[in-house]
């Protein structure tokens, strides 16, 4: 009778396990194609001539954007360059239906070229170059851009001859910028704009950008519920990351995305694997996030400085970066504890029906990451 009624008390959260679990592999499953960092991947920049001219360049990931214009018919993974600025020409009306280049309010009809080159190595994307030119308007005053073909944070400079006249902005995609004045100077953002902009920048590079730095700290949250082991490893993890983020953005180390993003996901996988060996935390498992932790900086790295660092305030835009992403970890984390660690993380099934399948979620994507990142 006894075991009849545990089993009859358990039950009910049996559908909520398999629930969890099923949209858990979901997500895993319908992210393992994305790529690690999407923040930088879009640039943006306007040249002014003479109030004459304008002379627009957008450099973008070639195969996200022949997949955006194709609205995911199908996959230009396996084009070459070639075949992917052949995808771009021929879509040239769809691509002009969401790039918007308005001065004082109108909207102007630019010609564009398009080229595309391989990635620096072989874990690179194609890179698209937009070229879109053409006259300035006779008498016009105010330059404004929208570009909706990115889903993430990009940079748009503008500058005319005019002296001191040049301003970069972080849009997001589908943003219009602010009008940009063709005649006067542009006074460059304060301290409290840049620092607003990079905490977003920095939390937006985890959620909902950086997937495999969330499923890295999951691994942490998943070894041990209580707040005492997340925390060692958390703040092992936090301190690693922002020595090799200052030092590589200052150029003491370097290391390049072919070795580092590979060993990030190999990472990932290592201790997700040895969650479902291990349910204590051991003294050399901080000591091994700490060494995960400067593998991780230097892709923090990578993408920031795609993402460019205001000379001015190069200090406060790295330490805010570094804020929001750890504001953007602590929300991975919270959002796992309030899911299931809060109500679940107590009871007896909790380790083997949450802790070692999520963890093997994780290591299969994680692994699936690793050859996908070692292909040449």
């Amino acid at each position: 009778m006894s075991g009849a009624h545990v089993m009859a008390r358990s039950a009910p959260h049996r559908p909520f396990v398999v629930s969890l679990l099923a949209a858990v592999a979901v997500a895993l499953v319908s992210s393992v194609t994305a790529r690690a960092h999407e923040i930088g991947t879009t640039r943006v920049s306007v040249v002014l001539e003479h109030r004459r001219t304008f002379d627009i360049v957008v450099v973008t990931d070639a195969g996200a954007l022949v997949e955006k214009l194709d609205a995911g018919r199908s996959s230009p993974a396996a084009l070459s360059p070639d075949g992917l600025r052949s995808r771009l020409t021929g879509a040239d009306d769809d691509f002009r239906r969401r790039v918007t280049i308005a001065f004082d309010g109108s909207a102007v009809r630019p010609a564009i070229a398009y080229a595309v080159t391989p990635g620096v190595d072989a874990a690179s994307p194609a890179v698209a170059t937009i070229r879109l030119t053409g006259p300035i308007p006779v008498g016009a005053r105010r330059f404004t851009w929208k570009f909706a073909w990115t889903f993430a944070s990009y940079a748009l400079t503008v500058r005319s001859d005019e002296p001191g006249n040049s301003v970069t902005e972080w849009l997001e995609g589908g943003e219009a910028s602010t009008p940009f004045a063709l005649t006067a100077a542009v006074p460059e953002p304060g301290r409290f704009a840049i620092a607003r902009r990079y905490v977003v920048l920095g939390f937006t590079h985890i959620v909902p950008n950086g997937f495999d730095h969330v499923l890295f700290v999951l691994g942490i949250y998943l070894l041990s519920g209580r707040a005492r082991a997340v925390l060692w490893q958390v703040s092992a993890f936090t301190i690693a990351h922002s020595i090799t983020l200052a030092l590589s953005l200052y150029g003491v180390v370097a290391a390049p995305p072919r070795i580092v993003e590979p060993m990030i996901a190999l990472s990932i996988a290592y201790v997700a694997v040895e969650n479902i060996f291990r349910s204590e935390l051991r003294s050399w498992r901080v000591a091994l996030v700490f060494a995960f932790g400067l593998l991780h900086g230097l892709g923090f790295a990578g993408a920031l400085k795609e993402l460019g660092l205001p000379r001015s305030e190069f200090v406060t835009a790295l330490l805010t970066f570094n804020l929001g992403v750890e504001a953007g970890q602590l929300a991975g984390i919270g959002a796992a504890f309030l899911l299931v660690g809060w109500s679940c993380a107590h009871r007896a099934w909790y380790r083997a029906r949450i802790v070692v399948p999520a963890s093997a979620l994780i290591a299969c994507v994680a692994i699936y990451w690793t050859i996908e990142r070692l292909r040449f």
